[in-house]
């Protein structure tokens, strides 16, 4: 119950943090970011990220 409402909180904040005039789609892609930059930040925290070395080498894959 105590991570429900955490989350529910920071999902005010996002919405707060928006302008006021905002559409509704805006609110779901920041909520989407922030979402999957939360979720980023924890693989990282885990050690499940890739060095930045390492990221630039996979995108010089896709760049040729």
């Amino acid at each position: 119950r105590r991570n429900k409402m955490i989350i529910k909180d920071i999902a005010k904040q996002v919405i707060d943090n928006l302008p006021n005039e905002v559409t509704m789609d805006d609110i779901m892609h920041a909520l989407y970011i922030r979402t999957k930059f939360d979720h980023g930040e924890r693989e990282l925290r885990e050690g499940k990220g890739i060095s930045h070395e390492e990221a630039k080498r996979n995108l010089q894959k896709w760049l040729k």
